[in-house]
């Protein structure tokens, strides 16, 4: 039986951890229920003087407002990404420092207008690249920047 008491001590200390934090936190609970459509993951070209020398294979995130329909919203996933596509190939987001990642500010600048324009631009609040991973990371030219 004595061998029981440590195993219950810690099975207890499990269920009354999270309640215990909640209280030295001040007791309250915030459910955030955050919305948000996750587009597919894409692969972006790099490119630098008219060629293409990589392409940066990216996860990305709308993110929606509360008050945005996001069953409705995740039907036009496809619509979002291929703006998104179509946007990074008419003007590359090349990083003129890195030829391994992405212009984020101007990516999440120009998915916001197209998103906005496909459904509405009170349904986003904004843009979250989750990941970005180049497809090479060696043997590119210096970058001019």
């Amino acid at each position: 039986m004595r061998s029981l008491t440590p195993i219950l001590m810690s099975a207890m200390l499990c269920f009354l951890a999270p309640g215990l934090a909640l209280a030295a936190a001040g007791g309250e609970k915030k459910e955030v229920t955050a919305q948000y459509v996750d587009l597919a993951p894409v692969a972006l070209p790099v490119i630098v003087r008219g060629r293409v020398i990589n392409y940066i294979f990216l996860k990305v995130r709308l993110d929606l407002a509360s008050s945005a329909d996001s069953t409705k919203l995740r039907t036009r996933e496809p619509y979002f990404r291929d703006a998104l596509i179509r946007a990074a190939h008419r003007t590359p987001f090349t990083d003129p420092k890195s030829y391994v990642r992405i212009d984020e500010a101007r990516l999440k600048s120009v998915l916001l207008k197209e998103a906005g324009a496909i459904a509405g631009p009170r349904n986003f609040i904004g843009v979250t690249i989750e990941s970005q991973t180049p497809k090479q990371r060696s043997n590119l030219p210096k970058p001019q920047g």
